[in-house]
């Protein structure tokens, strides 16, 4: 494959940062870094002006002389209010990139000619982050040069305080140089253990993929056995380093061995004293530097926590610039897909709705429906290779002049530029969403997945990019919520209604805390004889001011939040309490009453299912053969192997399993013989004309014989009158439940139908 324009065009950029980051850093000061900076930027870009705003006044400027700088007019182009600016008879397109951190102001560079590409906008915002780095590294240099200055206590002598100036200064130049991190990580490492006088210093980092452990990745003086130990350790686990992380402070330990959090291994291995630090990456902990003494007991004194304090500011700024060069490398596209990266199309967007000629851009912002389950059956590597092809059919959607964007994840986004209106997205949203409906071939193997949009359109100088995208994903949740598959034009209200559904899911929290459910019971009667054998036990909210919030209204909700755990739960033993109650108080040779509880996706992912459902059972007393756990037919298409390994574990303890809604889903009959299934429910949508409808009695038939030949028990759903009673009673049907025999009944209410009370 050739080498394209985009790709000399990422190399030159990142050899333009490059050569800025060498002239800037090399400075002596912030004065001359800054004016370095500006000429450098005027060079690397082709202006003609080049102007530096520093807390609000002018730091550095190219161009024309410093008291010719309309600074009013340069703070409107900071702020974003303006793209233009004239100065005498000279008029300039500008662009401009902000810088934060100790002193924020803003980088902005002007031409006389044309305007800027978004590519040389990157490079810019790029030269700002790496000279708010400098800066901020030359400003901590100096504030320690003058704290030295002021407060000589900070170390024993002079001298020491210069060895830390040169240590510093020697990290500084490795960063500046882009040395490889973990070479930076060891030279920070090796100097603090030097400069402290101790025989053990170390850097810990949470783990990227599980941030309740720890990796130890620089030391100097640890034991090689000790350096393997600590990889992957618990944060609880790392006495003083993971107590540092976890209270995000400074731990100093003087006397090792009397402290309360020693750890014996620790104390066998003679450490005497011990001091952690937290590190941090943008105000986020995280890791930990350490340094120890083995051979006397050490008072980590303030000039001892400064000094480390040091240090560690040093490996938060070498690992926030690794990242900054990685985002910087990835500014462009997203590495899997091609597509552009979220910065770029941000970029993009963000031009778009300033210069748009036919008024405005619209955004499409496009995420998955069952990518998920694929990712969790097929494994990592091939939902990789979905997602590439799921973005070439949608840039196979677009025009030329589009941006098709990977946000993450699985989360794509469009940019259609020069639209006067959402009409002229809606058609590419169609395409998208029929695009996605057609099988993807995954090495021989058919896929389907599905997508819904979220549409949205900017007019332009009314909207910025941030608001088009919230839009978007406002009206991507919007479709979502109507049964995916399908694109959603974003529409004001949408707002109000995302307002209530983040209002429900506080609500629903502090039900589970408040204990506002109840549970309803709904007897399952033997057709022949009218005899309840069984209930079915149904769950109910009732909110406090809205009073009961049926269950279609709050399940969906609770499952997307995971709230449907507790409450599933809270929901299994309370129905295995009252069976029980009620079963005790049955004559002795009546058959006890089996209890129903459906189980949610959600739930069935749960490792320790199996041992919650036997806690039920014992602290209830309930026979486990009195319990069904009733299943959705969905659920059973969708599995993954945990998901059967976990239904063997059940049944293993004596419950029976039930398929709920049975006929609804597209696969069942494959799964029936599979899965440990003891009772089939027929949904209700076949029992309603089983009474009127040939058809409908002739299959309603057929999937009884099914279960009589799979030696299943069957249970029809909603039966609401004789006429379908007589047709069901007539075909064989085991059992059934509906408003014909009673509705979902409280507690007391049941106990009344059962006792006669």
């Amino acid at each position: 494959m050739g080498i394209t324009t985009a790709d000399c065009n990422h190399v030159l950029a990142t050899e333009q940062l490059t050569e800025f980051l060498t002239v800037v850093a090399d400075r002596p000061d912030e004065t001359a870094a800054q004016h370095a900076a500006v000429e450098c930027a005027v060079r690397a870009l082709g202006a003609d002006l080049a102007v530096l705003m520093v807390d609000g006044g002018v730091a550095a400027v190219v161009g024309l002389p410093a008291d010719a700088v309309p600074a009013y007019a340069i703070g409107e182009i900071a702020a974003g209010r303006r793209v233009t600016l004239e100065i005498g008879d000279d008029s300039y397109t500008v662009a401009h990139a902000p810088i934060s951190g100790y002193s924020p102001g803003a980088l902005v560079l002007g031409r006389r000619a044309a305007g800027f590409t978004i590519e040389e906008i990157c490079l810019l915002r790029g030269m700002a982050q790496v000279l708010e780095l400098s800066l901020q590294a030359l400003q901590l240099v100096e504030a320690e040069r003058l704290q030295a200055a002021e407060n000589g206590r900070l170390i024993d002598s002079l001298q020491r305080r210069q060895r830390l100036f040169d240590e510093l200064s020697t990290v500084q130049r490795a960063i500046a140089r882009r040395e490889p991190l973990p070479r930076l990580l060891e030279m920070i490492t090796e100097s603090a253990a030097e400069l402290m006088d101790v025989e053990m210093a170390g850097l810990t980092v949470l783990d990227a993929d599980d941030l309740s452990k720890t990796s130890l990745v620089a030391s100097h003086g640890v034991p090689d056995d000790a350096v393997i130990r600590m990889q992957r350790v618990p944060v609880a686990a790392l006495g003083a380093a993971g107590l540092a992380i976890m209270g995000d402070e400074l731990v100093a330990v003087d006397d090792y061995a009397n402290s309360p959090i020693a750890v014996p291994e620790i104390v066998r291995a003679q450490l005497k004293s011990v001091m952690a630090l937290p590190v941090h990456e943008n105000g986020v902990v995280v890791g930990a530097m350490f340094v120890g003494s083995y051979t006397r007991i050490r008072e980590w004194d303030k000039a001892s926590q400064d000094i480390l304090k040091a240090f560690a500011e040093h490996v938060s700024l070498a690992i926030t610039d690794a990242r900054t060069l990685r985002e910087m490398n990835a500014a462009f596209h997203d590495a899997l897909t091609g597509m552009a990266s979220r910065s770029l199309f941000m970029t993009r967007t963000e031009n778009a709705l300033v210069t748009s000629r036919a008024g405005g851009a619209a955004a499409l912002l496009i995420d998955l429906d069952r990518f998920k389950v694929i990712n969790d059956s097929l494994g990592p590597n091939a939902g990789d290779r979905l997602l590439a092809a799921v973005a070439d059919r949608i840039r196979e959607c677009l025009r030329t002049d589009d941006t098709a964007a990977r946000l993450g994840g699985d989360e794509f986004a469009v940019l259609l530029p020069d639209v006067s209106g959402v009409e002229a997205a809606v058609p590419v949203a169609r395409r998208i969403v029929a695009s996605m409906r057609d099988p993807f071939d995954l090495d021989g193997r058919e896929m389907y997945v599905t997508c819904s949009v979220g549409v949205a359109y900017g007019t332009t100088g009314e909207e910025d990019a941030q608001e088009l995208l919230v839009r978007a994903d406002l009206a991507m949740f919007e479709a979502k919520k109507q049964g995916k598959d399908q694109y959603t034009v974003f529409d004001p209200e949408m707002r109000a209604s995302f307002q209530k559904h983040l209002e429900m899911e506080a609500d629903l929290r502090r039900a589970v805390l408040r204990h506002e459910f109840q549970l309803r019971f709904q007897p399952i009667v033997r057709l022949r004889t009218g005899e309840i054998s069984g209930l079915e036990a149904l769950v109910r909210w009732l909110h406090p001011e809205r009073g009961m919030i049926p269950p279609l209204d709050f399940i969906p909700l609770a499952e997307e939040t995971g709230m449907i755990v507790p409450i599933g739960e809270w929901v299994l033993r309370e129905a295995c309490r009252q069976a029980s109650g009620w079963n005790a108080r049955r004559p002795a040779d009546a058959a006890p009453l089996t209890v129903s509880v459906n189980l949610s996706a959600v739930q069935l992912e749960r490792a320790d299912l199996p041992d919650v459902v036997q806690s039920a059972l014992d602290e209830s007393g309930l026979p486990p053969h009195c319990l069904v756990i009733e299943l959705t037919e969905s659920l059973i298409v969708d599995h993954r192997p945990e998901t059967l390994n976990r239904l063997h574990a059940i049944k293993a303890l004596g419950v029976r399993l039930a398929i709920d809604d049975f006929g609804t889903g597209y696969s069942s009959l494959a799964y029936l013989r599979r899965f440990p299934v003891d009772i089939i429910k027929i949904d209700k949508s076949f029992v309603d004309d089983v009474g009127d409808v040939p058809a409908a009695a002739a299959l309603t038939h057929g999937i009884i014989q099914l279960g009589q030949a799979l030696q299943l028990s069957t249970i029809a759903e909603g039966i609401e009158d004789a006429g379908q009673l007589s047709e069901l009673t007539d075909g064989n049907c085991e059992l059934g439940q509906g408003y014909f025999f009673a509705e979902p009944l409280t507690a007391d209410a049941m106990q009344d139908l059962l006792f006669g009370e």
